[in-house]
C-alpha cells in the first residue's frame, strides 16, 4: 500500500476520523492530505486481534474492534513499535456489503528510559 497510498481513503467512511499519536484528522480529503504526506514506510505486524461490538453501542450497526501492534519503520527514522485500533462497520447496499473504517487510532509506543 505504501506505494498506492490515495486508495487508503477508500478504506474509510466519509466522515471517517484518524488519530494518530494524540493528532486528528477527520475526514476523506484530510486524510488523504495526511497519508501522502507520511514517509515511506515499512511495517511488520506481530499482533492481530478483531472482537464483535455491541449493537447497543454503535446504533444497530454491525461493527468489529480491530486491535494490532507491531513495528514501523519511516524512511529515514528509526523502526519504532506501534499500537492500532479501529473500528470496521458493514456498509450494506442491496446488492452487496463493504467494511468501512469509522474510527482508527495509531499510536507510537516507545520505551520509557
Amino acid at each position: 500500500m505504501d506505494k498506492r497510498r490515495q486508495a487508503l481513503t477508500r478504506l474509510y467512511l466519509d466522515n471517517a476520523t484518524l488519530v494518530w499519536n494524540g493528532n486528528v484528522v477527520s475526514g476523506l480529503e484530510a486524510l488523504r492530505s495526511f497519508f501522502e504526506m507520511l514517509p515511506s514506510s515499512e511495517f511488520q505486524i506481530n499482533m492481530l486481534d478483531c472482537q464483535p461490538v455491541h449493537a447497543q453501542a454503535t446504533q444497530s450497526h454491525t461493527t468489529v474492534l480491530v486491535v494490532t501492534s507491531g513495528t514501523v519503520k519511516f524512511h529515514g527514522q528509526k523502526q519504532r513499535y506501534f499500537n492500532q485500533n479501529f473500528l470496521l462497520t458493514a456498509q450494506t447496499t442491496s446488492s452487496n456489503t463493504v467494511w468501512k473504517i469509522a474510527s482508527d487510532c495509531f499510536r507510537f509506543q516507545d520505551w520509557c528510559s
